[in-house]
């Protein structure tokens, strides 16, 4: 089993910072790609950001290029989100995904395993 459990989201003011966190409470999830989606009420969930099973290769939506980054450590079997420069639209609850596939893109059907999701509010 996969356990995805996230943290680090909060309440922070526009332009400020957070580290979204991702830990497998179970098995881990080193081969594993990883993915980060969000979803906003009245909203689709959407994709963020994602990365391969050995860190080599990401993928960001336009929307949080040049300010969310994406990485992982394999050996303590963690994935994060560094999100800088947030705005009042990236308010939503923030998900950590996992794909058995070493390399997964945007699509939500991808991903086989879920986390329970972490809130994250930015103020104006």
């Amino acid at each position: 089993q996969v356990h995805l459990v996230e943290s680090g989201g909060g309440l922070v003011q526009a332009g400020g910072s957070l580290r979204l966190s991702c830990a497998d409470s179970g098995r881990t999830f080193s081969t594993y790609a990883m993915g980060w989606f969000r979803q906003a009420p009245g909203k689709e969930r959407e994709f963020v950001a994602s990365i391969s099973w050995s860190g080599s290769s990401t993928s960001y939506a336009d929307s949080v290029k040049g300010r969310f980054t994406i990485s992982r450590d394999n050996a303590k079997t963690a994935v994060y989100l560094q999100m800088n420069s947030l705005k009042p639209e990236d308010t939503a609850v923030y998900y950590c995904a996992a794909d058995q596939r070493l390399v997964a893109g945007p699509a939500v059907a991808e991903y086989e395993y879920w986390g329970q999701g972490t809130q994250v509010t930015v103020s104006s």
